[in-house]
């Protein structure tokens, strides 16, 4: 057989389609943890654990910087990257950047916790800022209400209540009737760690590092670029206007 022929017909079996982002749109990257209920339930303490925290910041970071996006927020187990519109890595081909950003955060996440974790991937577009801040905003409540009702679970099921009875205790609750059960147990929902209760940001800032010129015999310093992790950020408007300011920093202009 013709190796040529060989080849072009085993390649015709392959399916790769070839559908890319829409021009000119936002793109947001989230990447979950594949069965990461379990996956923290064995390796980590429950609710919030400080290391499984810095893995997932350290995971945000890989993905920002791997991908050049422009901004990372992480809450729970869940990455959310931000890519301004014209965005062209990989050709903006959606198979592309759904695979290889699932890979690099399940690479980043096992590296950290030397044990295999696996993360998948979905993209989100939006056709205007409006909606960008929209979503982050969407975002940062999920996180809120997440974090509440794992403190309420967990503090449950450390009193010693089974999975079905914390689960049935909180279902169908309201905000302030779990505010009030861990306040009982004497936990200030609104005095937790901002991290816990909003997630985390991260995003480029320019520094500037002292450095020596030996050519002229001189100190100088040069500005540099690196990843900046806020650890408390605003809530409800103030994070929108928060979003809506880095949007603007980083509109396309016409000529590019």
């Amino acid at each position: 057989m013709n190796p040529d022929d060989f080849e072009k017909r085993l390649r015709a079996l392959e399916y790769f389609h070839t559908l890319r982002l829409i021009p000119g749109a936002w793109t947001v990257v989230r990447v979950d943890g594949r069965g990461f209920s379990r996956f923290t339930e064995a390796h980590f303490e429950k609710p919030f654990d400080p290391t499984f925290h810095t893995l997932m910041i350290q995971t945000a970071k890989a993905l920002l910087e791997e991908l050049q996006g422009i901004y990372a927020y992480t809450e729970s187990d869940e990455i959310s990257v931000l890519f301004r519109p014209d965005w062209k890595l990989f050709d903006r081909e959606v198979e592309k950047i759904v695979s290889i950003s699932a890979g690099i955060a399940s690479a980043a996440f096992t590296q950290g916790c030397q044990t295999p974790a696996h993360f998948d991937s979905r993209i989100w577009l939006g056709v205007d800022p409006a909606q960008v801040v929209d979503y982050f905003r969407w975002r940062q409540d999920d996180a809120t209400r997440c974090a509440l009702n794992g403190w309420c679970y967990w503090m449950l099921r450390k009193m010693g209540k089974s999975v079905a009875e914390a689960t049935s205790t909180l279902k169908s609750q309201s905000t302030a009737f779990k505010n009030e059960l861990l306040f009982q147990q004497g936990i200030n929902f609104n005095d937790l760690s901002a991290w816990q209760r909003r997630g985390v940001g991260l995003s480029w800032e320019i520094y500037e590092k002292a450095g020596y010129d030996p050519i002229q015999s001189k100190a100088v310093t040069a500005r540099r670029r690196r990843v900046k992790i806020d650890e408390a950020l605003p809530v409800k408007e103030e994070y929108g206007l928060y979003i809506q300011r880095l949007l603007d920093a980083n509109q396309p202009t016409k000529d590019q």
